[in-house]
């Protein structure tokens, strides 16, 4: 018997999201049955979902670590529709995604990536699976974010979306309700480089260890153990950051006091105080479903398949 289903997913390189999860890009991979957490019986081997992510890659298809987090994302997702009988193959469709900026290059070695493999055999959560990925369609990120407050931005002639995420600081203009791909870019400007920065001179200058999550609560403006003097660091440096990441959009020739900016990705919800406080932005929108990629994928492959 087969069960066809619609699985979207943004294959980020912090976390791994369809519409429904989130979890971490990383596994680890072992010839023995992990103990705890949750695992891919796949090949003879096991694979289990580990809080260190892997290191950043701009082309997803080199190896197939990617492709095994995609089968833990098509097995959550069957797992919540309750297709897992045992006589059950799961021909699953993926739209997905890539960045602006790479998504001409790279659209077709990524669709292609998870198409023609046959019938995958693995176990999850001790339950086995058999999915055949029978279709991938991708699309750009970012304009499959805006696309789940299209209603907000409708009235706009240019929109401009940007994605603060992990490793990149992602842009791209939309005009007229269409993406313009030669109007966007792709910087190695995400907060990690603030948490860095952060770090670095905390430690150079108070010599104390600041992790990432310590830095997140001062600049969320939570309750910390950390004196005055060091929030104020935090803070002035998330300031500079934030007027950074602006100016070097205006330098691209972008007007932010224009049309609407969207701003996506968890970098621009632990930011958004600083960003709507700058005096730099005028109309802007907050996308803050951290899944809305993977929804606007499962949007935009519903409107292509119409188009067929």
């Amino acid at each position: 018997m087969y069960q066809k289903i619609i699985v979207p997913i943004d294959h980020g390189n912090r976390n791994m999201k369809t519409e429904h999860k989130v979890f971490i890009s990383g596994f680890v991979e072992s010839d023995c049955r992990p103990a705890l957490g949750e695992y891919l019986h796949y090949n003879g081997r096991y694979y289990a979902l580990a809080e260190q992510r892997i290191p950043y890659m701009r082309d997803k298809t080199v190896d197939d670590r990617f492709f095994i987090l995609t089968l833990f994302a098509v097995a959550m997702e069957a797992e919540k529709q309750m297709l897992n009988a045992q006589d059950t193959i799961i021909q699953a469709v993926l739209p997905v995604g890539l960045p602006p900026k790479h998504y001409g290059t790279l659209y077709r070695k990524f669709e292609n990536y998870f198409k023609g493999r046959g019938i995958q055999q693995f176990t999850y959560k001790g339950i086995s699976y058999k999915v055949e990925i029978t279709d991938a369609a991708s699309f750009p990120q970012d304009y499959a974010a805006a696309m789940t407050v299209y209603q907000k931005i409708a009235e706009y002639n240019k929109v401009i979306t940007v994605d603060i995420g992990g490793f990149t600081l992602d842009y791209l203009l939309i005009r007229g309700g269409r993406p313009d791909l030669g109007v966007c870019d792709s910087l190695e400007k995400g907060v990690i480089k603030l948490y860095n920065d952060v770090a670095s001179r905390i430690n150079s200058e108070k010599d104390i260890l600041l992790d990432d999550t310590d830095i997140d609560c001062i600049i969320r403006g939570e309750r910390t153990d950390f004196n005055g003097e060091v929030v104020r660091i935090v803070e002035d440096m998330a300031k500079t950051y934030v007027n950074d990441i602006l100016g070097t959009l205006r330098e691209r020739g972008l007007e932010l006091k224009a049309g609407c900016l969207v701003f996506i990705g968890g970098g621009s919800l632990l930011l958004r105080e600083y960003l709507e406080h700058t005096g730099k932005v005028d109309r802007c929108i907050f996308v803050e479903d951290i899944c809305a990629n993977a929804k606007g994928y499962s949007m935009l492959y519903q409107i292509q398949k119409k188009g067929r």
